[in-house]
């Protein structure tokens, strides 16, 4: 894989894009592109990169990505089997900061909707509690015509601006918005070979001889990249995906522990409560 400018699908004089995405992955790389983009997963879960942030994805999960932000989805290893039959659909809405106008969002009255735009350039997930309440409206924005569509998405932007900030997330803690078109080759390959082999043992020098590079370049280069170091990375990742299994499943804390890579139930208590707060027993208890 590698980091890349997508241009979007549809015609250039289009702003508005709306679509249904029932196959796994939602694309192939991780990538950014001008529009801003409203990604909504009706069925499917896995894991999402927006920006420096790593974190499962489930049904119900909403989130709005700013324009230049790098992001990826990818769905569970399962979800690429050969015979999988597990289901994939996300709506997905693409529009430009004038997809209604130059000025439209200079007007006083649409002040919120101007800074919701403006505060999504880290990425902002909506969760489960709030998206249950736009189901309805973003499941039928792919079979609208395009003025109600324009209309719609207006409305939800304006519904989405007056959710308390408490409900929703930032996503990456930094500003990794892209503002040339250069790619990354190298970044792209050992995001994707960290998201298809967490559950291994990964080593420092695996991962550099992946990427092409000595272990200290590599280092410098994927701190630089995704603003954490190889091992903290690596561990959000597997704690991520241990989170969504302790969700899922009644797998014994200790067995959960050793599916995601780990080799210390210790080590894996101590990571856990260290990046979700809580310890993995207390996590499941609270859910």
């Amino acid at each position: 894989m590698k980091l890349v400018l997508k241009k979007s699908d549809t015609p250039v004089s289009e702003k508005l894009n709306i679509y249904t995405r029932n196959v796994p992955c939602l694309d192939a790389a991780w990538h950014y592109h001008k529009e801003f983009e409203l990604l909504y997963i009706s069925q499917s879960n896995g894991i999402r990169f927006v920006g420096d942030s790593v974190a499962p994805f489930f049904p119900g999960d909403l989130v709005l990505v700013g324009s230049y932000l790098p992001h990826l989805w990818r769905n569970d290893p399962s979800y690429y089997e050969n015979e999988s039959t597990q289901k994939v659909q996300t709506i997905v809405t693409k529009f430009t900061g004038d997809f209604l106008g130059n000025d439209l969002f200079q007007i006083p009255d649409f002040y919120g909707v101007k800074k919701l735009i403006e505060d999504c350039k880290l990425g902002l997930s909506f969760g489960k509690e709030v998206s249950k309440h736009f189901h309805k409206d973003i499941m039928e924005l792919p079979k609208l015509s395009s003025t109600e569509q324009h209309i719609r998405i207006l409305s939800i932007l304006h519904r989405l601006s007056l959710v308390d900030k408490k409900s929703r997330v930032v996503l990456s803690s930094s500003d990794m918005r892209q503002s040339t078109t250069e790619s990354s080759e190298r970044i792209d390959t050992v995001l994707k070979f960290i998201s298809d082999n967490y559950a291994s043992s990964i080593s420092l020098d695996d991962i550099s001889n992946v990427a092409c590079m000595t272990t200290n370049s590599f280092c410098r280069f994927f701190k630089k990249m995704t603003n954490k170091s190889f091992t903290q990375f690596l561990n959000e990742i597997r704690i991520r995906n241990a989170s969504r299994i302790l969700v899922q499943e009644s797998l014994p804390v200790s067995e959960v522990c050793y599916i995601v890579g780990f080799n210390s139930i210790t080590n894996f208590n101590k990571q856990f409560k260290q990046i979700m707060g809580a310890t993995p027993k207390k996590f499941r208890e609270d859910i």
